[in-house]
């Protein structure tokens, strides 16, 4: 579905990384993890075409992502669902409407989505905040709910960078816990991560590959996680 092959990126003169392969299959469960600054985030806006590698070639659902037009690149996007580590909202809209904005972007009627979009948030366990704004959410309630707005779609990809960076272990559990459920109906996952104990979680829950940035070079990370 997404493949690397040889790729490298560098960044402000200098590689940042290099030498990369990889393949995210169908269904399949990655964890991506390394030190603070090791480009985590850039492996995760290589795959899906936010960045262009500066050697080597990244392949989104076949198509080269440098041969990509703008329109592509929009309906592979529609594929990849995405929870960025600082989970912007539009404050002045409530959950449920931020929730659905994938679905406006795309040019479907929320409304005719309603049902779906109720499910969704029961799911992810904020029915009784859907009118809430986003100022007035917690940490969790926040990843929550841009767990439930990467999903809206139904995407067949989905990154999460650091999902549970900003909330507790119980917290962590359950976004871990609806990612898992993802992954077991047929979804490709692939989150980053510096939280071994995370990673030991779902380990125990999920047949999950880890792989490890390590001098510029992504590495399959071996049992002593």
């Amino acid at each position: 579905m997404i493949e690397f092959d040889n790729v490298a990126y560098s960044y402000g003169g200098g590689e940042l990384l290099t030498d990369m392969t990889m393949a995210l299959a169908p269904g399949s469960f990655h964890f991506l993890t390394g030190p603070s600054g090791a480009g985590k985030t850039t492996i995760l806006k290589l795959c899906y075409a936010a960045l262009q590698p500066t050697a080597g070639q990244v392949r989104v659902f076949g198509q080269d992502a440098r041969a990509m037009t703008r329109t592509d690149i929009a309906m592979a996007r529609r594929r990849i669902g995405v929870v960025h580590q600082d989970c912007q909202f539009l404050d002045h809209l409530p959950v449920d409407e931020n929730v659905a904005l994938p679905l406006t972007v795309s040019g479907q009627a929320a409304a005719d989505h309603a049902e779906n979009l109720l499910e969704l948030l029961s799911w992810v366990g904020l029915t009784d905040r859907a009118r809430a704004l986003p100022p007035e959410l917690s940490g969790g309630e926040r990843q929550r709910a841009a767990l439930a707005r990467a999903v809206i779609l139904s995407p067949d990809v989905i990154l999460a960078d650091e999902p549970t960076g900003n909330v507790d272990w119980e917290m962590s559990q359950r976004l871990l816990k609806l990612l898992v459920e993802l992954n077991r109906m047929g979804k490709t996952i692939m989150i980053a991560t510096h939280d071994l104990g995370l990673i030991r979680a779902a380990k125990a829950q999920v047949q999950a590959r880890v792989l490890r940035i390590s001098n510029r070079r992504l590495q399959a990370a071996g049992a002593d996680l």
